[in-house]
């Protein structure tokens, strides 16, 4: 007779993730708690979108964990790629970024849910299994942002940067609002210091900006907000 714990691995199918952060220590974590799970398993990991994507073509996962903070790109960029190679793959975004500002940038790229890394290991683990079985995972804040962007309910002329900017104009003005300077930003998002430059000349006009000095006032201030 089979011991029920072997049958048990036998006859339940364990979602293999892929998980993708710049912090080897956030991934080690991640991937023992994953493990330590009957229904889950860790498969892969990458630091950046390119080493990413390699991984996910060998491993074949049924999830791919993405934070949005990588080395040397962007989470965003990286889910848009995801999306346009494999697009019936699955991905949760856990990130440390506020869930307002992304959840629906996430979502219309491609990606089925949102969580933040503050949040306990239990809802992480429900965001996993609710996004594997199909659904899409958002916490009640952010769903009720996304929502009241959909129904167009932001009160006339209160729009902010999040609303105004494209994905890689508010990429570049929040990193602007760290104080990283041009070449670090060029650097973070795998892009020339030009095109930074191209970037923050279109985030002034699109904010009524008069110079550099307005963007980084504002970028700071914005950034130390959230």
């Amino acid at each position: 007779m089979i011991p029920q714990s072997k049958a048990v691995q036998r006859t339940t199918k364990r979602a293999r993730i892929v998980i993708v952060d710049d912090h080897p220590v956030v991934r080690e974590r991640l991937a023992e708690i994953f493990n330590r799970e009957r229904d889950l398993a860790a498969c892969g990991e990458a630091e950046d979108r390119h080493q990413a994507l390699d991984v996910i073509a060998l491993a074949n996962p049924d999830l791919v964990i993405v934070d949005l903070t990588l080395k040397n790109s962007h989470g965003l960029e990286l889910i848009k790629d995801i999306h346009a190679r494999w697009p019936k793959l699955l991905v949760l975004v856990v990130s440390m970024h506020d869930e307002s500002l992304y959840a629906e940038r996430v979502l219309r790229a491609g990606a089925r849910g949102y969580i933040t890394k503050q949040e306990a290991t239990r809802n992480i683990l429900l965001a996993i299994r609710r996004v594997v079985a199909g659904g899409v995972y958002l916490n009640e804040k952010a769903a009720s942002h996304v929502v009241n962007r959909l129904a167009g309910m932001r009160a006339p002329g209160s729009a902010g940067p999040a609303e105004l900017l494209a994905d890689r104009e508010l990429q570049v003005f929040e990193l602007t609002g760290y104080g990283l300077n041009t070449h670090q930003i060029a650097k973070r998002l795998n892009i020339g210091s030009k095109t930074v430059e191209t970037y923050r000349a279109r985030i002034r006009e699109k904010l009524g900006l008069k110079d550099a000095s307005e963007l980084l006032q504002l970028a700071i201030s914005w950034a130390h907000q959230r």
